[in-house]
């Protein structure tokens, strides 16, 4: 089973939810409430940040401040009013962060914990077992906006952009798109009812296992949509999120089908030097 990705096409100078619910199986065990005298937002964060840890826990601290946070009414902990780190909680925010906790350490994602996450400014609605959104998909989004921006001003072109995204997940990529873009029109798809309202973090427990699912080489979807590519194809082309091994697979795939007329034309990498995003152009034959 491999990651295909998300896929973005930018259809430039065009014309002019719902779903089923995921049950969460959770152990017997129970959280032990904090010792004696640990009543403030810092002693907190750093008694489940080390709960965490002894569980093998990812990002253990960073979980435990955006926990405590959001009990508090805050997007994150450095954004709390430094009175606060140290006031003491009551006994319903308390047990509103045990339980929270408790999730935690049964590896639930934080965003499906909070039931939100903040994306190119945007708070959006998170819920299993749909994507949610990672930071380098924004580099996706800055790059369309690049691409946009100077087809706009150099070039001129009269109409106004239109976007379709092909497993839009929570829609981050379409709405964050729309909010930068107010002039373009954006149709978003996807195979999954519940992903149609809301997208990703953690593969092994929580988010669908179909979402991830692309055949043998993750290649199904993709070459898919590229042998769609040419009826439906406008001016500035295809734009790709793809497993960091797809780039070579898919200039492969593209040069045995001529008949296509797609060019495989820049490759980016993510922020963590991964060659992550493709920009797909249809050569006129």
């Amino acid at each position: 089973m491999e990651l295909w990705g998300r896929m973005l096409w930018a259809l430039l100078s065009g014309p002019g939810r719902g779903g089923s619910t995921l049950g969460w199986a959770f152990s017997s065990w129970q959280p032990q409430p904090p010792l004696a005298g640990l009543s403030s937002a810092t002693e907190l964060v750093s008694h489940w940040t080390r709960v965490f840890e002894k569980r093998g826990i990812p990002e253990a601290r960073e979980s435990s401040e955006y926990i405590v946070a959001h009990v508090l009414g805050a997007k994150t902990f450095q954004s709390l009013r430094p009175a606060l780190w140290t006031q003491p909680l009551t006994s319903q925010q308390l047990q509103c962060i045990r339980e929270l906790s408790s999730r935690r350490l049964q590896r639930m994602p934080v965003q499906y914990i909070l039931g939100e996450w903040d994306f190119q400014g945007l708070s959006l609605r998170m819920v299993p077992p749909v994507f949610i959104p990672r930071p380098e998909t924004e580099e996706l989004v800055e790059w369309v906006l690049e691409e946009v921006a100077q087809r706009s001003y150099a070039v001129g072109s009269p109409g106004s952009p239109l976007i379709l995204e092909v497993g839009c997940g929570s829609g981050a990529i379409s709405l964050s798109l729309l909010s930068q873009l107010p002039q373009s029109r954006v149709i978003a798809v996807d195979k999954g009812e519940a992903a149609i309202s809301l997208t990703h973090e953690n593969a092994q427990s929580y988010e669908d296992p179909a979402a991830l699912d692309g055949g043998e080489e993750g290649m199904d979807i993709i070459t898919h949509i590229l042998a769609l590519a040419p009826r439906l194809l406008k001016d500035s082309g295809i734009f790709l999120e793809v497993d960091p091994r797809h780039p070579e697979l898919v200039s492969s795939w593209l040069q045995s089908r001529p008949e296509l007329y797609l060019n495989l034309v820049a490759v980016r990498k993510d922020f963590c030097g991964r060659s992550r995003f493709l920009h797909i152009q249809r050569s006129r034959p």
